[in-house]
């Protein structure tokens, strides 16, 4: 395994100042942007918020994008919070990585479109990345202390959306209200689609690869319909490590933000005896089989990856629009993928290619099932 993921024996924050953390956040009109917003404003003699960066589009080029990596590289920035919905958020995170910052990492696009190109910008510039997906975090937290020859695999645990125990002949009827009705976490439209169809199990598999330097094989997925227990870690004496939390997302962010610290107060504890009971099952691959794509394309490598995750935040955008069913998403995620030809030197002019194709390719099979098969059983 690599130095270049904060798993086992991470280093601590090199900010010159004891406090405030002065943090550049990319995304603040966002979910989590706005969570880190409220956490700044609880703790001010904690943090304070030297650049604000709004909007959605932060990959257009021109005077925008110029200020943003400006920004994102200010020497007086202590730590980059990006929190920019999708591929939109990778150049200014690279820009970072090349000024030698730390990251906390909200968007996991970043890490599954360019996950090698990232992890190269960080051996180069000593930097970290700190996880703020609540899985990742979980992780994280399991593994500190921990040896890296102690691990046997890492498990992600997903509620299973909505769409859980829904029977799968009634899912081509499936609404946009439906999807977007999480019965556990409140968050964005995007992820609130990923997670009704478990895309966002997959991409976490592939940022778990890259964050943690664990081979695939050794990172599982999980039912937990409960998101309490927000992911395990398994060691090779059979023991396993779980993070316990309610649904908040100020629990993660908080962790990234004040790292080697735990902020006191950020969110209740979970009552365990009101919970009564936590249950675990196994992924059922019908219902869910992004995630197995999503895995596939990972160990493809290369601009494999960029090409799930471009074609499916247009698979997403279309269905919000309207204008592609909620049974359509995977299959023309998978038609995409399948159809490229991978390039396997990543570079970010490859990826950014490879992302735009995969884009064109999806919007070319929309409108129908004639035209994209569908993933359920016949």
């Amino acid at each position: 395994m690599t130095h270049v993921r904060p798993a086992f024996q991470p280093k601590e924050m090199r900010s010159p100042r004891p406090s405030p953390r002065r943090l550049a956040l990319l995304g603040a009109t966002g979910s989590i942007g706005r969570q880190v917003c409220d956490l700044v404003e609880r703790h001010p003699d904690r943090f304070a918020l030297h650049a604000v960066i709004a909007g959605t589009d932060a990959s257009d080029a021109g005077r925008a994008a110029r200020a943003i990596a400006e920004a994102v590289s200010d020497p007086d920035v202590d730590l980059v919070v990006v929190a920019a919905a999708g591929a939109a958020a990778l150049a200014p995170t690279l820009s970072a990585l090349d000024a030698g910052k730390d990251i906390a990492l909200a968007t996991k696009e970043v890490l599954v479109m360019a996950g090698e190109l990232v992890r190269q910008r960080m051996r180069r510039h000593g930097s970290q990345i700190f996880p703020i997906d609540s899985e990742h975090s979980a992780i994280w937290q399991c593994l500190w202390g921990e040896k890296e020859a102690a691990v046997r695999r890492l498990i992600l645990t997903g509620s299973g959306g909505p769409f859980l125990r829904r029977p799968l002949e009634t899912l081509e009827s499936v609404t946009i209200a439906e999807a977007l009705a999480h019965p556990r976490w409140k968050m964005g439209p995007k992820i609130t689609i990923d997670s009704a169809t478990m895309m966002n199990k997959g991409l976490e598999v592939i940022e778990a690869h890259f964050l943690f330097d664990v081979p695939y094989s050794a990172i599982d997925v999980i039912v937990h319909p409960q998101s309490v227990v927000h992911s395990m870690v398994e060691f090779v004496d059979g023991s396993v490590k779980a993070q316990l939390g309610i649904p908040d997302m100020h629990l993660p962010i908080a962790i990234a933000l004040g790292f080697p610290e735990r902020l006191d107060g950020v969110t209740t504890a979970p009552d365990l005896a009101a919970l009564g009971q936590l249950s675990f099952e196994a992924l059922d691959a019908i219902r869910y089989p992004a995630v197995a794509l999503a895995r596939e394309a990972g160990e493809r490598g290369g601009t494999a990856p960029a090409v799930l995750n471009a074609a499916n935040e247009e698979a997403v955008a279309l269905f919000l629009k309207g204008q592609r069913r909620f049974v359509e998403i995977v299959p023309s995620v998978r038609q995409a993928v399948e159809s490229a030809a991978p390039d396997e030197e990543l570079t970010l002019d490859t990826v950014i290619a490879a992302d735009r194709w995969a884009r064109a390719q999806v919007r070319t099979t929309s409108g129908g099932t004639s035209r994209v098969r569908s993933e359920l059983p016949a």
